[in-house]
């Protein structure tokens, strides 16, 4: 990644409200999403972030849902439409992956709209040909 950048699985660095901001307002998938809710999300999850080494500020988030023994579903991904283009979105996964793969994870799934061809480069497939629901580990 990109030296200006740095992942980060510490929820020390996670700004709550940043990612409820992006998630609640930008995302397609959790727009209105309450605070409360997304306090919850993150507090019974792994959570992943990419710093802007600068200015310290999170630029990127993800959020995996998962009992770390045999299964995770990766989802909340988002990338601030300020960096993209710029590696980030493949160092955050990048490093969700490399989490995932530390557990000995079976499987992990995720869903996405726009975002298909990031997760290929990751091993992830299509799940039973669904145009959004993708896989990657055991069927």
């Amino acid at each position: 990644m990109d030296p200006r950048f740095r992942f980060s699985s510490d929820l020390a660095d996670i700004d709550r409200a940043q990612v409820h901001a992006w998630l609640s307002e930008q995302s397609y998938w959790a727009q209105g999403r309450p605070r409360e809710l997304q306090e919850q999300a993150i507090d019974g999850s792994a959570n992943f972030a990419v710093i802007d080494t600068g200015t310290s500020r999170q630029v990127a988030h993800a959020r995996v849902v998962t009992d770390r023994a045999t299964f995770a579903w990766l989802c909340d991904v988002f990338v601030d439409p300020a960096v993209r283009g710029l590696g980030v979105g493949v160092g955050l996964i990048t490093g969700v992956v490399a989490a995932i793969d530390s557990w000995g994870l079976r499987r992990t799934v995720l869903c996405t709209r726009d975002a298909h061809g990031l997760y290929a480069r990751f091993g992830f497939e299509a799940l039973n040909g669904s145009p959004r629901w993708m896989v990657r580990g055991a069927p």
